[in-house]
Parts: C-alpha cells; sequence; structure tokens
C-alpha cells in the first residue's frame, strides 16, 4: 500500500463520495477507485460498502481508518519538520493547545511570532481538556502542544513557568477591593463550574479543595469552557476559578481578579512527539522567553505528573517548600 492510497481513502471517508473525493482532490474518478481498490487489495478485503447514495466504512475500515490517518499527518508532519529545521523563513506551524491557554496565554505571542516571522503561518487547534489535547497531539494533528504539564509524556517537553489561578468576581463585589481571599471565606458564595474540571482521585478538583477546608462548594452554573465561565462571573451570576492570563483579558469594569492566599499555580510547557527544530523551536523558545507565565524551568525536559499546587504564604512559586500543599491532577480546567 502507499501514502497517496490512504490518502485517496481518506478523502473518500471524509467526502462519503467517491465523486466529491475525486473533485476534492483533482483525479478522475476512475483513477481515485483503481487506487482504492488496489488499497483494499493489499489489506486483503473491502474497507468501505458502495451504496447507491455514497459510501460508508465496512468492519475492516473503521479498523483500518484511525491508522491510515495517523500514517497521512505523521507524513506531512514530517514534510514540515524536514523543512522547519532549514529555517524559519517559510512554511506552516501546526500547534495545537487548550481553550483557555488559546484565550489567554497565546495572543500576545501569537502577534510577536507575525511580527518576527511574517513568512511562516499558523494552524490553531483548541480542545477542551489536557486528556484530548494530549490524545490529539499522539495522532499527529500538531507539530507541538502548549499547555497543562501533561502528567506523563515520553517526547519531548519544556517547562515554561507556573500559571496562577485566581478567583474572578464582579467588580461591585464586597470581596473587590481586596488583593486576595482565602478559600474558606468563600463557603457561601455561589460558584460557576466549567464542565472540564479535573478530577483528583475521582472528586472534582474544586470539590475535593473546599472540602479540606470545610464547606462544599454551591454551584450554580455549568458551563463548557472557561472563558463562558469568566463572563458569567463579571455579570454576576457567581464566582469562579479560572487561569489569571485568561481572566486578565475580562478585567476591567466587569470584573476583579483575587489571589487565593496561599496562591495556586499550575504548570504550563511545551511539548511534541518529536525534537523540535526549526520554526517549532523558535516558536517554544518565544514562548519560554517572551510569553512564559511566570519562571521557567530552564533544565532539561521532564515529565513530571502535572498539579495544583497551593503554595504557602510568602513563598516563591519557583522554590520547593517543604509546607506546600500538592494535589495531583488526572486534568485541566480547559
Amino acid at each position: 500500500m502507499s501514502l497517496r492510497q490512504m490518502e485517496y481513502f481518506l478523502a473518500v471517508v471524509e467526502e462519503s463520495s467517491f465523486t466529491r473525493a475525486a473533485d476534492s482532490l483533482h483525479v478522475t474518478q476512475p483513477a481515485l477507485s483503481h487506487q482504492v481498490k488496489a488499497l483494499e487489495r493489499s489489506v486483503g478485503g473491502a474497507l468501505l460498502e458502495r451504496m447507491p447514495r455514497g459510501v460508508r466504512l465496512t468492519a475492516m475500515g473503521r479498523a483500518f481508518l484511525p491508522h491510515a490517518q495517523l500514517a497521512v499527518r505523521s507524513a506531512r508532519q514530517a514534510e514540515r519538520a524536514a523543512r522547519a529545521a532549514a529555517g524559519v523563513a517559510g512554511g506552516e506551524l501546526h500547534l495545537a493547545t487548550v481553550h483557555a491557554v488559546a484565550v489567554g496565554l497565546l495572543p500576545g505571542v501569537v502577534a510577536r511570532w507575525r511580527a518576527l516571522h511574517p513568512g511562516v503561518s499558523l494552524v490553531l487547534r483548541e480542545y477542551g481538556s489536557t486528556e484530548a489535547l494530549e490524545e490529539q497531539l499522539e495522532r499527529g494533528v500538531a507539530d507541538l502542544a502548549v499547555g497543562p504539564e501533561p502528567a506523563s509524556w515520553t517526547g519531548p517537553l519544556l517547562r515554561l513557568g507556573r500559571e496562577e489561578l485566581v478567583v474572578v468576581v464582579p467588580f461591585d463585589d464586597p470581596l473587590a477591593r481586596r488583593g486576595c481571599v482565602r478559600l474558606a471565606e468563600l463557603a457561601h458564595r455561589d460558584w460557576i463550574r466549567c464542565a472540564m474540571e479535573p478530577l483528583v482521585d475521582g472528586v472534582l478538583v474544586l470539590d475535593r479543595a473546599c472540602g479540606e477546608v470545610g464547606f462544599t462548594p454551591r454551584t450554580v452554573l455549568r458551563t463548557e469552557h472557561t472563558s463562558t465561565a469568566v463572563r458569567m462571573a463579571a455579570a454576576g451570576v457567581g464566582i469562579v476559578m479560572a487561569p489569571a492570563h485568561m481572566a486578565r483579558g475580562a478585567v476591567g469594569e466587569d470584573c476583579v481578579l483575587l489571589s487565593l492566599d496561599p496562591p495556586w499555580h499550575r504548570p504550563l510547557a511545551v511539548f511534541s512527539r518529536v525534537p523540535l527544530t526549526g520554526a517549532a523551536a523558535a516558536f517554544a523558545e518565544l514562548l519560554r522567553t517572551a510569553g512564559g507565565p511566570g519562571p521557567a524551568a530552564t533544565g532539561p525536559a521532564a515529565t513530571g505528573p502535572a498539579v495544583i499546587e497551593p503554595v504557602a504564604a510568602g513563598a516563591s512559586p519557583a522554590d520547593p517548600d517543604p509546607h506546600r500543599v500538592v494535589v495531583q491532577q488526572c486534568g485541566h480546567p480547559g
């Protein structure tokens, strides 16, 4: 079988039609059909069921599909990587991230990138959770990912530092004049929750943290995206915990950001399936130096567990503290 045959097969699946797939590929329908039949002969059975109106996958086709997608994506990524290794004068860079990082950390970095490297276009894919982000990067959908540090990652990883998690309240809230608040002081407040809030040992992280200080958060609204939750908080629906970079875009007359006492942070990182070279390496370095959320680790790449860390008052987030409470995370709010 050949890469071209797999590309033709994927086009037919995407279009659900040989005719439309041939048009999208700019080939004749007989040529397309010939290549797909040759692919089916090589795998030993039909991958597609030809129907009067369109096609659908057979059992063999469903089993074959994800591997064909990975092979084609990997080939395209290999081509981009090879071209990128020559420099950052041109080409295309594919990025993957979670929604909160896309709307919080990345806009300023991407603007800076466009000023420095106008010849390199960017393709950005957003995901609702770190689990989805890591899974899709493994499938080869992007050259690198930017997001909360994975719990385990076998490929290259560059730590960017730690991003603070803050509490968002309306500008006229009784707490708005304060710079920080203790979690226990929020026991009687209404909370807005994001659907992608992480679990810790099967318990939502906010439920666990609030339980440790003696209360259960009263949830009045659940949203899909953190940015929606922040806007709802600004409107007075309730309060929400959100990454500072994302929430900061909503600051003004609408809402106020309060640090937690002790403060909470989550580590962010750039990670990839293959060593970063060319445009990918340049973008990672730009993130580290110009767009990082806080003190960045400069040592060798590591793949330790992702955490949300309440840091003891007065301690530097970059320094180890024996009294720090570390909450292991299986995911992060996107």
